[in-house]
């Protein structure tokens, strides 16, 4: 029997890359901008993976449209200023085991690649530049086009643009917007251990399973599509 077309979508930042702490200085740059109080780093990991307009509304509520904006426009200037000072790989760098489970799960027949990310497509690209990954998914998915997470639109222009079908797709992600997207897309959702928010709650969010490392990832994959078998 022919294998059916799958795909394989990744968040980006606490999923495939550790890029808390240039997040961190960057929105501390951006609610100084403002003068307005700085929050503590918790609160500012917990809204990884938001779009930058979102996440600014839950960490600062009751501002005005011009302070939200002049917030997003500190944190980009800030965070290019660190990722151009260090480069991609001491940046954001690629979290222990990600290169081998992108060229594993690439390798596989069939079987596509793509990311769903709150970044702005600029900034994926540099990143993906930097770790020398152009060319390693087939869809990629940005802010700039969408909807925040959990909104499901990032992962139903991913089936569209592939022609995978929903049960063919699975969305690996760190938080409860990467499930919660999944959930709401009818994708598959694979959480992470390592990232921003804690199993239990990816587990609560509908992760089917909550990876230890990536090594693991494999393994997951196959459950799953026997599952639909």
């Amino acid at each position: 029997m022919t294998e059916p077309l799958r795909l394989v979508v990744f968040d980006v930042d606490g999923t495939l890359v550790d890029s808390q702490a240039d997040i961190v200085a960057s929105m501390t740059r951006s609610f100084q901008a403002v003068g307005h109080p700085i929050p503590a780093r918790d609160a500012v990991l917990g809204i990884v993976g938001l779009s930058l307009d979102v996440a600014m509304e839950r960490l600062a509520p009751g501002l005005d449209d011009r302070d939200y904006q002049e917030m997003v426009d500190a944190y980009r200037l800030a965070y290019t200023e660190l990722r151009r000072a260090k480069g991609s790989m001491e940046s954001s760098p690629l979290y222990p085991g990600a290169r081998e489970a992108l060229e594993a799960v690439a390798a596989r027949p069939s079987t596509l690649l793509g990311v769903a990310t709150g970044k702005s497509r600029r900034g994926l690209d540099l990143l993906i530049e930097g770790h020398g990954l152009v060319g390693t998914f087939t869809t990629m998915q940005v802010s700039d086009l969408h909807p925040s997470k959990p909104d499901p639109s990032m992962l139903l222009a991913a089936l569209s643009e592939t022609g995978v079908e929903p049960g063919d797709a699975v969305m690996v992600g760190d938080t409860t917007y990467d499930m919660e997207m999944a959930r709401a897309a009818g994708v598959a959702g694979l959480g992470v251990a390592w990232g921003y928010h804690q199993a239990e709650r990816l587990a609560e969010a509908g992760a089917r399973r909550v990876l230890s490392g990536f090594e693991d990832l494999p393994a997951a994959l196959d459950d799953l599509w026997e599952a639909t078998r």
